[in-house]
């Protein structure tokens, strides 16, 4: 039977439900593989593919010991592809990811070149390991990596390999040492992705593996040009306007400094937020309820889907005020709370009950 994925959109079209079902079903042998190795964390590993199936880069958060790093190169084993870990540091500068340029003889002409000496960035997969113990001036480097899919070197433009994903881990608690992300540089992550602690059963299970002399390994599951096929497909994906606007109401209600005639703001965003997310984050929020949709068996997109990736999306692009703070609400309050308040159908919770009045 032929793969119903191996043309891509120039070549005759496949059909939808085939295409899907064949994704569903290398979603599932890439989690079996992956729980091999790693305990737990189906919707974690759930949504690291999401974001590569949508081109997009992930920041993975969770305290030390939670085992951000072996989740993502066993993720990377499993797909095929090019894995490349660069341990970020005080005293990392942007030659040592990107590459530098070196003077090489010609020991027959005694004539010297320039040569370029490519960095680690060059791989299909990056772990940027701890990215906020780095300066500005390298983590800027890899901006234009992460945006521009590509570095440039003394004037010259290097393309990096295609698909490439960049995986940052960060540590929430020690901040010692520490140089903070901008939020320009959040932004460019499509996920901000929490770990947390295992379930007591997970932990055991995990010192059970972890304790004896032979380690688990896993198998190749799809190759780099099946995730460029999926990514082709989750761009075909259709999408309903009433699914687009329910994520823009999403969005926009975020906005407490933006001046419109939309509906007042829900009280939670009044009292607590004091920067709401951009259009990179409905950009987001479209993409990534597409390839869930598509890994949940289904050609179309609901608002359902929209829901379930708009944690991830929108945590790192929403700023608190101080009263957050004093309170201890934090951005996933605030998206539960739009969530339950705003209306798929349109207007909000607060409309409903204000229009019950009147009617009753």
């Amino acid at each position: 039977m032929p793969d119903p994925l191996a043309s891509r959109p120039s070549e005759q079209p496949v059909n939808p439900e085939q295409a899907v079902a064949h994704v569903r079903d290398a979603f599932e042998k890439l989690r079996q593989e992956t729980a091999r190795v790693i305990v737990g964390q189906d919707e974690v590993v759930e949504q690291l593919l999401v974001s590569m199936f949508c081109r997009g880069h992930a920041l993975v958060v969770g305290v030390p010991g939670l085992a951000k790093t072996l989740l993502i190169s066993t993720l990377a084993k499993t797909l095929s592809l090019g894995f490349s870990r660069i341990q970020f540091t005080p005293d990392l500068m942007p030659s040592d990811i990107t590459g530098t340029e070196v003077i090489e003889e010609d020991k027959t002409t005694g004539v010297r070149e320039l040569r370029f000496v490519k960095g680690p960035i060059f791989a299909n997969v990056i772990l940027a390991d701890e990215i906020n113990r780095t300066p500005p001036k390298t983590q800027a480097a890899l901006l234009e990596a992460m945006q521009e899919r590509q570095v440039t070197i003394g004037g010259m433009q290097h393309k990096l390999p295609s698909p490439f994903f960049v995986l940052a881990t960060q540590n929430p608690i020690e901040q010692e040492g520490t140089y903070p992300l901008p939020e320009a540089q959040l932004d460019r992550f499509m996920f901000n992705i929490k770990i947390d602690y295992p379930t007591e059963a997970e932990e055991l299970e995990i010192i059970r593996r972890t304790t004896v002399k032979e380690q688990p390994s896993v198998t190749t599951v799809i190759t780099g040009d099946d995730v460029l096929r999926v990514q082709d497909l989750v761009r075909q994906t259709p999408v309903a306007d009433h699914v687009i606007e329910y994520a823009l109401r999403l969005v926009r209600a975020t906005r407490i400094k933006e001046h419109t005639t939309d509906t007042p703001k829900p009280r939670i965003v009044q009292d607590y937020l004091a920067w709401g997310a951009g259009p990179r984050a409905s950009q987001n929020l479209i993409l990534g309820a597409k390839a869930h949709a598509i890994l949940s068996g289904s050609n179309h997109v609901t608002p359902e889907h929209i829901r379930a990736v708009a944690l991830p999306v929108l945590r790192h692009r929403l700023i608190t005020n101080f009263n957050a703070e004093a309170d201890g609400v934090t951005t996933d309050d605030v998206i539960k709370a739009l969530l339950k308040e705003i209306d798929i159908e349109g207007g909000s919770a607060g409309d409903r009950k204000r229009l019950d009045a009147v009617t009753n």
